[in-house]
């Protein structure tokens, strides 16, 4: 069985993801992170995240994976750890920005189907449900206001100590947002066929607990 969770920036996809998951027994695929590995890559090499030539020439030398160790993911961006350096700031812009390259898309893409093909996942990001896996049994399109999704990044930047004033981060999330649904290629919507659920003013249990409950009913549907 195959759960995707879109939604744009800040609405907590990968927390929401993760935990059903692991309470379902799936595996999680946050395709969020393999894109902000190629902006971090970019970054590195000098190669500003917008220009599409210089990014693509660098493509064919990218080997991300995904390991778990401790029950936790971990990433890897050409043998190196980049599991907490993907998570800054900067890189999530560069992740945005990487993503509406063509050639990123179908690249990752790639491997994220595969991935799913092998087991029972819960994907989250911008177009699952809509072109990655747009055969997946439970669709969830996961969001919040604006305001509250920047308030969310900023007192998880706050808690790890990072310089953050709320406008510039809701007007960064603005503009993810703009970004994310206005690329030519597979941009964020909501699938004609997914649920929406909007979570401002949901806590993080109530949610997990919303889509564990789809989840089964359409298992239990599916097996059925």
């Amino acid at each position: 069985m195959k759960i995707a969770i879109d939604g744009p920036a800040g609405a907590g996809k990968s927390t929401i993801s993760k935990a059903v998951a692991e309470k379902l027994g799936y595996v999680y695929i946050d395709t969020g992170a393999m894109y902000r590995s190629v902006g971090l890559a970019a970054i590195t090499d000098g190669i500003d995240p917008r220009d599409e030539s210089g990014v693509v020439g660098i493509l064919d030398d990218l080997n991300i994976e995904i390991k778990t160790s401790g029950g936790a993911q971990r990433y890897y961006l050409n043998g190196a750890d980049v599991t907490e350096k993907i998570r800054e700031n900067p890189v999530s812009m560069a992740a945005s920005n990487v993503a509406v390259i063509p050639a990123v898309r179908l690249k990752l893409v790639e491997l994220q189907r595969k991935t799913a093909e092998k087991a029972d996942v819960v994907m989250d990001g911008r177009d699952i449900g809509t072109y990655v896996l747009p055969d997946a049994e439970l669709k969830i399109y996961l969001t919040a206001s604006v305001h509250e999704r920047a308030l969310r990044r900023f007192r998880e930047l706050s808690a790890k100590g990072e310089t953050a004033d709320i406008e510039s981060v809701e007007r960064e999330i603005a503009a993810r947002d703009k970004n994310d649904s206005e690329r030519d290629f597979a941009p964020l919507r909501q699938a004609d066929d997914a649920i929406l659920v909007d979570t401002t003013d949901m806590t993080v249990p109530e949610v997990i607990d919303a889509i564990i409950k789809l989840a089964e009913e359409k298992r239990a549907e599916v097996s059925g």
